[in-house]
């Protein structure tokens, strides 16, 4: 299947855990995925760097589930992300969707913009932006500098 044949998925459900050391993901499979380091705290929105893949992770109130959705990715089979709860958007150029309620991607061109208001997202909102070189962990929080709850991932406020 060609990239240019990627189409829209619709998340399901998966595990999340909330450790001092990062974010880890149990995919619907049992496969799990760490995201390494304490997301850096962003208020309102985080933009990518050009060229980086973006997961968008939202956990429920009790910080034990969620769901992830990849933007713009176009190198994973519909059937891996469908097999393992992972959600995927597609975006053309200037166009902005509704992830999740309170959670928005807009496709800036060689960048995508995450918007999020986690008090209407019911959750924690946190976006991973990576390359085969680096990773970098954010959690977008209200302008105040505070979190759904207020609290860091791994802190005691799970």
């Amino acid at each position: 299947m060609s990239s240019a044949n990627r189409s829209d998925v619709p998340p399901e459900t998966v595990g999340v855990s909330l450790e001092p050391e990062g974010v880890e993901v149990t995919y619907t499979d049992g496969r799990s995925v760490f995201y390494h380091g304490v997301p850096e705290r962003a208020e309102e929105r985080v933009v990518s760097a050009p060229g980086k893949e973006v997961h968008v992770l939202v956990t429920d109130p009790t910080e034990t589930e969620g769901v992830i959705v990849y933007v713009n990715d176009r190198k994973t089979d519909d059937e891996i992300l469908e097999s393992t709860g992972v959600g995927r958007v597609i975006l053309e150029r200037g166009e902005t969707d509704a992830i999740f309620p309170g959670v928005e991607a807009t496709n800036q061109g060689y960048r995508v913009e995450v918007a999020a208001d986690p008090e209407q997202a019911r959750g924690r909102v946190f976006v991973f932006v990576e390359d085969e070189l680096s990773e970098q962990a954010y959690e977008i929080v209200a302008p105040d500098g505070e979190g759904a709850d207020g609290s860091a991932p791994g802190d005691g406020a799970e």
